[in-house]
């Protein structure tokens, strides 16, 4: 039996895809990049994103820094898509 947190995560990892690939308009953000596992709290109230992207030291480094200046926007958007208590 698969259990609840293992199944928001499967579909956050989808949703955060989702909205950084098509919906983020920062130019400093690497094609080449995708978001590998999502791992939620119990308690639903956090989550940690893992990414994987290729590219140079400093194309990873930017790309970092891009995608934590867009956290909260990420999160708005994603929680406009999934409907949880806490988000």
């Amino acid at each position: 039996m698969i259990k609840r947190t293992d199944r928001l995560n499967s579909l956050l990892q989808e949703v955060i895809a989702e909205v950084i690939m098509r919906e983020i308009r920062n130019p400093k953000i690497s094609p080449l990049l995708a978001v590998k596992k999502v791992g939620i709290t119990k308690d639903l109230h956090h989550a940690k994103v893992y990414i994987s992207m290729l590219g140079s030291d400093f194309e990873k480094k930017q790309t970092l820094q891009a995608l934590k200046s867009a956290a909260g926007f990420i999160s708005v958007q994603a929680a406009k898509k999934v409907i949880m208590k806490y988000f």
